[in-house]
């Protein structure tokens, strides 16, 4: 069984052990509550455990808000419509138009037990209005308290992993871009690398959003920042493969570009600030403007060619330091462990 498969079917099981343990302790403390409909207080905790911190407190919130509507609106259908299938027809139509309205879908299921509860007793009086409450309080804080307990470190590992995985996947996209451009194909796999990398990088991100929305700090947005980084720079990549395998012919220039690339790939890192890399880039570009001009349509195709690939690169390295200009002072001294003003010795 592959580690990420594994890693997949840990996560669900420690899921529904969680569900399964929060509704059984929902219940149990509704009935030593002697509250009626005990069992909905379960029910209310399957519903409000979400995969996340953030997003169950958000779930709560907005069902203790919206708790009051569904009691107004049960309570003016239910005492008016003698029907009970039309009744709860009707509460159910005006429950999802109103929280659809407001943005707030998610507490339709459970405001809708809540409204069963309601049909059935026809009982508007505080107490009963007070059992419903304290049965989606008792749902909605088991679950905020079991959401606590994210193993936030082996996240953290696993995306810090992901990092090292994105950045040698890049590292050899680089390396057999350089060797295409030296006609060494024989030597290079680079479109099945750069289809892999395609697909991973989804599923890295999505792990990153999952890290932030499980971690309380304000900075845990670095590695969706960071991931997102690595997507453009593989969407410049992907471009500058298909544009190599359009050149016609290679001009001595080509290798020049090779060894930049070359030059290059070792800095494809976390931690590097491509200042120097740009500069090294831009003496490229001088450089080449003071070739002889081509004489041939064919040599000056595949001259333009390889200036596109050098502003390719440009933009490649762009992605990196637009990145490092958005952190600051706390994500250098939490993620880099080091002061903002040192962290330009890293390029060096």
């Amino acid at each position: 069984m592959r580690a990420g498969r594994k890693t997949e079917i840990i996560k669900i099981l420690i899921q529904a052990l969680k569900i399964a343990v929060g509704s059984c302790i929902g219940i149990w403390l509704a009935e030593w509550m002697q509250l009626e409909y005990a069992s909905s207080a379960g029910i209310i905790a399957l519903l409000t455990i979400a995969t996340t911190k953030w997003e169950t407190l958000k779930l709560s919130f907005f069902r203790i808000l919206t708790f009051a509507m569904s009691v107004i609106i049960s309570k003016i259908i239910f005492m008016h419509v003698d029907s009970q299938w039309i009744a709860f027809g009707l509460f159910i139509f005006l429950l999802i138009i109103i929280s659809e309205s407001i943005g707030w879908k998610a507490t339709i299921s459970v405001n809708a037990v809540i409204g069963t509860h309601f049909l059935a007793t026809h009982n508007f009086t505080w107490h009963f209005i007070l059992n419903e409450f304290l049965l989606v309080l008792i749902g909605i804080t088991i679950a905020v308290l079991l959401n606590l307990f994210q193993n936030n470190s082996a996240q953290k590992s696993r995306i810090i992993q992901d990092m090292r995985e994105t950045e040698g996947a890049l590292q050899t996209i680089l390396e057999e871009l350089a060797h295409y451009l030296m006609n060494e194909e024989d030597r290079i796999n680079v479109w099945e690398d750069i289809i892999g990398l395609e697909k991973r990088l989804q599923i890295f991100l999505d792990r990153a959003y999952d890290y932030q929305n499980n971690n309380l700090q304000s900075h845990s947005g670095y590695y969706i920042q960071y991931f997102e980084m690595r997507i453009k720079q593989f969407g410049v990549l992907h471009n500058l493969h298909y544009e190599m395998k359009k050149i016609r012919s290679l001009p001595a220039q080509a290798r020049i570009i090779s060894d930049y690339i070359t030059y290059l790939t070792p800095y494809v890192k976390e931690m590097n600030i491509p200042v120097r890399q740009i500069e090294k880039l831009q003496e490229i570009f001088e450089k080449m403007r003071e070739e002889p001009l081509p004489v041939t349509r064919e040599e000056f195709e595949s001259r333009a060619m390889l200036y596109h690939i050098l502003m390719d690169l440009e933009e490649f390295l762009i992605f990196k330091k637009r990145f490092v200009d958005l952190l600051n002072e706390e994500h250098f001294r939490v993620y880099w462990q080091m002061d903002m003003e040192k962290s330009l010795d890293v390029t060096k």
